[in-house]
């Protein structure tokens, strides 16, 4: 074989694994975030579910106010 062609396929070989270094670094950082996300998630689960039961009571405030159930002085 001529050594322009053994050129060619190391230089090809080592882009491929150039790649698969960067493709690896990738991997770990989406396992990274993903566990950022889950940390996240976790520590903000308390507050969301505060928050819905408030919209709830608000809510239901509401539409007895708007059903004409209450007494208004007038």
């Amino acid at each position: 074989m001529p050594t322009a062609t053994w050129l060619t396929v190391a230089m090809s070989f080592a882009g491929l694994l150039v790649l698969a270094f960067c493709g690896f670094k990738v991997h770990l950082g989406v396992r990274r975030l993903a566990r950022e996300l889950d940390r996240t998630r976790r520590r903000l689960e308390p507050e969301q579910t505060a928050l819905r039961s408030e919209l709830h009571d608000l809510q239901e405030a509401h539409a007895a106010r708007d059903s004409g159930d209450g007494v208004r002085s007038g």
